[in-house]
């Protein structure tokens, strides 16, 4: 499968939860290696998610900038390539949202 196939899914997956919910393509000119997507939810949550073919991984630099987002206390998916792991996000987002008061469908 291609990198592309989760990421569709993803975004499909987290659209459905509804409530403003916004999965959006994340780039950052200038800066190399940020995540692929931006998940923001409800009070201010952001979850950053990396996507990638099956078998691939990130590169230095890719690490390098999850380590910071993580370090300033951002929540990072790394080596998003599976449909198990495309679920696993959307229930962490399903469970932010729960802590937020709203519940999903």
């Amino acid at each position: 499968m291609l990198e592309s196939y989760y990421e569709n899914k993803l975004r499909l997956s987290i659209k459905k939860l509804g409530n403003g919910v916004r999965c959006l393509k994340f780039e950052s000119p200038g800066f190399a290696g940020v995540p692929d997507r931006i998940i923001l939810l409800p009070g201010a949550k952001v979850i950053f998610v990396e996507l990638k073919q099956p078998g691939k991984k990130e590169r230095k630099r890719q690490e390098y900038v999850h380590g910071l987002l993580r370090k300033l206390g951002f929540e990072v998916f790394s080596t998003v390539n599976s449909l198990e792991k495309v679920e696993a996000v959307t229930q962490r987002c399903k469970e932010v949202l729960e802590s937020e008061g709203i519940h999903t469908p």
